[in-house]
């Protein structure tokens, strides 16, 4: 399982295992592109596109330009303004956690839009060079960047990890905390924009088959105890949380008919209200801009077995 091993689904990030001896030439791997050892999957070959429940979006595709490869892109993050996007990626859905982490390539990514073209994909360096690390699941508000890491220093298998960016690198890299990681075992996660409320998901085998959602409420330069969503929650999978940029909307993932879906609850007299279903059919974990484009991952499956994913949008009318 990956990343995600936190809760279960078809959605995977990276596997959670210890790093062992890896065959890869470290001298020979170069780009991103190195390690894929299948052919792209266009959208007019997809057995399972994904299936739009609103009239309120266009047509969700594959997001124009160099970020998606035959590799899989995957856990995309935007940023309010629509011109930064951090993703994961790794080349093979068939590639062990083990060569994962030392095959220089998979790790979190960045790409920035420039006269609305999307520039080639930089690698999010988040470790000295002999450290070994496997990072995902990208959050990012006002240069701080929240991200799920398997390295030394961790409370549990995977963490959440904090990195301060400076306008030319990252610094200030360090463990979110036993509170977090340890006491509340959080797994993906947003912030509210005044950095007042962190929704997070979390396994919970006595109500769900997955995860439900929960929440946690700033207290002083901490964090205080959780409270669950069960207004949110589903007997389904529930997770992948992502907050609209104005904090109005809670956007995430669930099972719906075997395969993840993308639903959405808006926040109405202090409350949130009933979630309804917005993308289906292997649609999972929504970012979403100030005007309302939903960018979320769309893996293919063929015949049962997943090849790759890519990052698809569907914008706002």
């Amino acid at each position: 399982m990956g990343i995600l091993i936190l809760c279960s689904g078809l959605f995977l990030c990276f596997a959670c295992q210890p790093a062992q001896p890896s065959t890869y030439n470290r001298q020979e791997i170069s780009t991103r592109y190195d390690l894929i050892n299948v052919e792209k999957v266009l959208p007019e070959l997809d057995d399972h596109p994904p299936i739009l429940h609103s009239d309120k979006w266009k047509t969700p595709h594959p997001i124009s330009g160099v970020i998606n490869s035959a590799g899989l892109e995957d856990s995309p993050f935007i940023t309010p303004d629509g011109r930064i996007l951090f993703f994961f990626y790794t080349p093979s859905v068939d590639t062990p956690a083990e060569q994962q982490i030392i095959d220089q390539v998979t790790g979190i990514y960045r790409s920035e839009k420039a006269d609305g073209v999307w520039q080639e994909p930089e690698r999010v360096l988040l470790t000295q060079d002999s450290d070994l690390a496997l990072d995902g699941c990208p959050f990012f508000q006002d240069n701080v960047l929240w991200f799920c890491s398997i390295r030394a220093g961790n409370f549990r298998d995977i963490d959440m990890w904090t990195a301060a960016w400076d306008g030319t690198q990252w610094t200030d890299i360090i463990n979110a905390g036993p509170h977090l990681n340890q006491d509340l075992q959080i797994g993906e996660m947003h912030i509210s924009p005044d950095w007042s409320t962190l929704i997070y998901h979390k396994p919970d085998e006595n109500h769900s088959k997955g995860c439900d959602l929960w929440e946690v409420n700033r207290e002083g330069k901490g964090w205080g105890m959780p409270v669950k969503l069960d207004n949110l929650n589903s007997p389904e999978d529930d997770s992948r949380p992502a907050l609209s940029p104005d904090g109005y909307e809670l956007w995430f993932t669930r099972t719906y008919n075997g395969t993840p879906a993308i639903f959405r609850s808006q926040w109405v007299d202090g409350e949130w209200e009933a979630p309804e279903l917005i993308l289906s059919q292997f649609a999972g974990e929504p970012s979403i801009d100030s005007a309302g484009n939903i960018y979320f991952t769309h893996h293919f499956f063929r015949e049962g077995k997943m090849i790759e994913a890519d990052i698809f949008i569907a914008e706002n009318k």
